[in-house]
């Protein structure tokens, strides 16, 4: 019997490009395999003793004969390649029309709503990257006091407010302001606070980011999981993705090594259920930023962490490792890639060196935490517990 599935998301890590990627602009995209391509080679050993390098299609890493694991891939089979969807249809929803993005800004009856509601102007209004956003207009921002709107490629509304200028709470009222306007014709996925501090040529954001998402149009299996009594714990922006639903206890992180502590302090304190965590530094800080050589050297900081958590799991654990998406940082642009996502299945009950194969959607993995645990199917994916427990 499974007491407890550990869910472990590495923000981004695709590894290699979907069939219909050229729809999307992401023909040749492999996250993983171009990383260790552009740096010269990667020291993934716990990852690589787990299976990875024995999926189908990884590039850069060795195949080992026996792995400790069960592995293989997955396909999207919703209509897009950003977080929200990544995640929804990993908890066992399809998502056909994809979510409204804004590549021109937003239009005009948006933005006069907005700063008619917050009782201001605002700066910006079109698609960048965060960083270079505030560098851009943060000199600006702090002598006027008008937040900084902007989006991307991705379905979202960030707002962007140095701290002594704009306090985080008002900042987040802002967003829930922009997330009551942004609805109906103008819904997208999420509405995102980006607070910063620091001088001109020197911001840095902070941890105090904060997401508004749509709440997910159907039960997902964390409602399913909470429905039949068991806690479930999102470590990291996991609340935000899913606005709350189906998550019991909540904490937010700083980084990934924070939250692999918190994901280690949740699993003393919650002996059964579902913990789920997501690792977003990789995306955050080094997919958007096309910085290959920082998102190898997180890579391997967290694969270093990999044996305290399996030192830490019971008997009747499960965990699983997996992805959202990709967001190759040798790609052109600075959006998210269209790819296939590793999945990893550790834990003493596991069929060690079982190939699941490639897996028609990220829903399967939603089947599959179902069947492990005994609770209702969101019927969208096809579990896989059959061929990875002993």
């Amino acid at each position: 019997m499974i007491r407890r599935v550990l869910l472990l998301i590495l923000d981004s890590v695709g590894i290699g490009a979907l069939p219909d990627a050229d729809q999307f602009g992401d023909l040749g995209a492999d996250t993983l395999g171009n990383i260790v391509k552009a740096t010269g080679g990667i020291n993934l050993p716990n990852l690589q003793q787990a299976g990875i390098g024995n999926i189908k299609g990884v590039d850069g890493i060795d195949a080992i004969n026996k792995p400790i694991g069960a592995f293989g891939r997955a396909a999207e089979i919703s209509m897009g390649k950003d977080t929200t969807t990544g995640h929804w249809e990993i908890a066992g929803l399809h998502i056909k029309e994809p979510f409204k993005t804004f590549p021109d800004g937003f239009p005009d009856e948006v933005m006069n709503s907005f700063e008619e509601r917050i009782g201001r102007k605002s700066l910006g209004n079109y698609a960048a990257s965060g960083t270079v956003i505030i560098e851009e207009l943060g000199k600006e921002h702090m002598e006027t006091g008008f937040p900084i709107v902007y989006t991307s490629a991705d379905s979202v509304f960030q707002i962007a407010a140095h701290e002594d200028i704009i306090p985080i709470e008002e900042l987040y009222r802002m967003c829930e302001t922009a997330r009551e306007i942004m609805q109906g014709e103008y819904a997208l996925a999420r509405i995102i606070a980006r607070p910063f501090v620091g001088e001109p040529g020197a911001f840095t954001r902070t941890h105090r980011r904060k997401d508004y998402s749509l709440s997910p149009p159907s039960p997902t299996v964390l409602d399913y999981c909470v429905e039949a009594g068991y806690p479930v714990v999102g470590v990291g922006k996991i609340e935000d993705i899913y606005n709350g639903k189906g998550i019991t206890h909540a904490v937010h992180t700083e980084s990934n090594m924070d939250g692999v502590d918190l994901m280690l302090k949740a699993m003393q304190e919650h002996q059964q259920g579902l913990i789920f965590t997501n690792l977003v530094d990789f995306d955050m800080k080094y997919g958007h930023r096309r910085d290959p050589e920082g998102y190898k050297e997180a890579l391997e900081d967290a694969d270093k962490r990999i044996p305290e958590i399996l030192k830490a799991m019971n008997q009747e654990d499960i965990l699983i490792i997996t992805a959202d998406h990709g967001n190759d940082p040798t790609h052109k642009g600075t959006d998210h890639t269209r790819e296939y996502v590793p999945i990893l299945v550790l834990g003493e009950k596991v069929s060690a060196g079982t190939d699941i194969g490639t897996r028609r959607t990220f829903a399967d993995i939603a089947s599959t935490i179902s069947e492990l645990l005994n609770v209702k199917d969101t019927e969208v994916g096809t579990s896989f517990a059959d061929k990875v427990m002993r």
